[in-house]
C-alpha cells in the first residue's frame, strides 16, 4: 500500500511537472506572437498609409463628419451600415479629431482597453501561480483577431472590456441604482457594435432578476438614437428603415468577401440566399430561451455560449472572433478547477488548448495558400462548435446538481 502511495505521489509530481513545462513553452510561444503581431497592427493603424492602414477607423470617422454635418449617410456612403445610436456613441472616441489624431487616440484608448482586458481575464479567470497568470493574460494579446481589430481601428477590442465589466455588475449581492446605472451604461456603450453585442442584452435581461437595469439601457439607446438623429434631416423612423436597408445590403456583400464561419456564410454556400434575416432571428430566440433557462448559472458560462452564438448568429469577419476570448476564460476556469463537477469536465484542458491554437497569431485565413486555409477555417469552426456544446452541456450539469 506505501508503495503505491509512492508511485501516486511521483506520478501526480510528474503530471504536474509536465503541466508547468507545457505551460512555460506556451508562455513564450504566445508572448513571441503577441510582441511581433501587435507591433505590426499599431504601425498599421498609427503610420500605414493607403488603403489598408486603419481601414474601418477612416470610415467611421468620415461617416461621423457628415453624419453630425447633417449630410445623408445611408444610402449615400457605401461603409455607413451602424445604427444612429452608434454614431452618438463613437463621437466622444473620434468624431471631434481630424483623421491622424484620431488614429492616435485610437492607438492609446485601444492600449488602456488592452490593458484592462488583460487585467479582466486574469482575475475571472482563478489563476494561482503568475505562469498561470501570464499564461492567461497572454491569450487575448496572442490572438490574430486582437491584431487584427487594431490595424483596422475595428471596434471590439475597446468594446469587449466595457462589456464584461458591465455584465459581471449585474452579478451583485446587493444591487443598487448606482450600480444598476454604471452597468447599463456600460452596456450601452457596448451596444456600438450591435452584430457582436446585441445577444448580450438577453443576460442583461434575465441574469439579475429584475428588470432596472435592462429598462435603463433600453431607455438610453432610444434615447441616444434620438438625440443622434437630432443632426440629421430625416426623421428617426425613416432613418432606421433606411439604415436596416443599408445594413441588408452590407451583409450580402460582407458575406461574400471575407465572412467566414456564420450562419450567413453557410447559407450562402449552399445557395440558400434569403434566409440569413429568420436564421438569425431563430438563433437569437433560442439563445434568448436558453439563457431564461439557465439565468442562474455562472455568468461567465452565460458570456462564453452567448460569445459563440454572436460569432455564429451573422456575418462577421476574422477580427470579431476576438469574442471567443470569453468563451476560453469559460474554460480556464473550468479546467482549473481542483475538484471537476463531472468526468465531461476534464475535456475542458484540451478543447481550451486546441482553441488557442487556432487563435494564434497571425492565424491561418489569410497566412495560408488555398486549399489549407480553408480546411484551417473548417477545423477552427468544429473546435467553437464542440466549445458551445461543452459549454452548454457544463451548464445543464450543473443545474443538474443543483437540484
Amino acid at each position: 500500500m506505501r508503495s503505491f502511495e509512492i508511485n501516486h505521489t511521483t506520478s501526480r509530481s510528474l503530471w504536474a511537472d509536465c503541466d508547468t513545462t507545457v505551460l512555460k513553452v506556451a508562455v513564450w510561444l504566445m508572448a513571441i506572437a503577441a510582441a511581433v503581431w501587435l507591433g505590426y497592427e499599431f504601425w498599421r493603424l498609427i503610420w500605414q498609409s493607403g488603403e489598408m492602414g486603419a481601414i474601418d477607423l477612416r470610415q467611421r470617422h468620415y461617416e461621423m463628419q457628415a453624419w453630425f454635418a447633417g449630410k445623408p449617410v445611408y444610402g449615400k456612403i457605401v461603409t455607413a451600415v451602424y445604427p444612429p445610436a452608434s454614431y452618438a456613441i463613437l463621437w466622444p472616441l473620434m468624431g471631434w479629431l481630424t483623421v491622424t489624431a484620431a488614429r492616435w487616440f485610437w492607438a492609446a484608448t485601444t492600449t488602456i482597453a488592452l490593458i484592462w482586458t488583460v487585467l479582466l481575464c486574469i482575475r475571472e479567470s482563478g489563476a494561482l501561480t503568475p505562469l498561470q497568470r501570464a499564461f492567461v493574460g497572454l491569450i487575448p494579446l496572442s490572438m490574430y483577431a486582437t491584431g487584427a481589430t487594431i490595424g483596422n481601428g475595428q471596434l471590439l477590442v475597446h468594446i469587449l472590456p466595457v462589456l464584461v465589466a458591465g455584465l459581471l455588475l449585474l452579478k451583485s449581492q446587493e444591487p443598487s441604482w448606482c450600480q444598476d446605472l454604471l452597468s447599463a451604461a456600460l452596456v450601452l456603450i457596448a451596444l456600438v457594435k450591435p452584430t457582436a453585442t446585441a445577444p448580450f442584452f438577453w443576460i442583461v435581461l434575465f441574469v439579475p432578476g429584475r428588470l432596472r437595469p435592462a429598462m435603463i439601457v433600453s431607455i438610453g439607446y432610444v434615447a441616444l438614437s434620438f438625440f443622434s438623429a437630432m443632426f440629421q434631416k430625416t426623421e428617426l423612423v425613416t432613418l432606421l428603415f433606411k439604415w436596416s436597408d443599408r445594413a441588408v445590403v452590407g451583409v450580402i456583400w460582407g458575406t461574400a468577401r471575407g465572412g467566414v464561419a456564420n450562419q450567413h456564410s453557410w447559407l450562402e454556400t449552399i445557395t440558400l440566399e434569403g434566409l440569413e434575416g429568420p436564421s438569425s432571428l431563430l438563433a437569437l430566440m433560442i439563445l434568448g430561451f436558453w439563457t431564461y433557462r439557465y439565468r442562474r448559472a455562472d455568468i461567465w458560462i452565460l458570456m462564453g455560449v452567448t460569445a459563440l452564438v454572436a460569432r455564429f448568429w451573422t456575418y462577421h469577419m476574422w477580427y470579431d472572433d476576438l469574442l471567443i476570448l470569453l468563451p476560453m476564460v469559460a474554460l480556464f476556469r473550468i479546467a482549473n478547477r481542483s475538484a471537476p463537477c463531472a468526468v465531461a469536465d476534464r475535456l475542458a484542458r484540451p478543447l481550451l488548448a486546441i482553441t488557442i491554437l487556432t487563435l494564434l497569431a497571425p492565424g491561418g485565413l489569410y497566412f495560408l495558400p488555398m486549399p489549407w486555409n480553408k480546411l484551417y477555417v473548417i477545423v477552427q469552426t468544429i473546435t467553437w462548435a464542440a466549445v458551445l456544446i461543452f459549454l452548454l452541456n457544463h451548464a445543464r450539469l450543473e443545474r443538474k446538481a443543483c437540484r
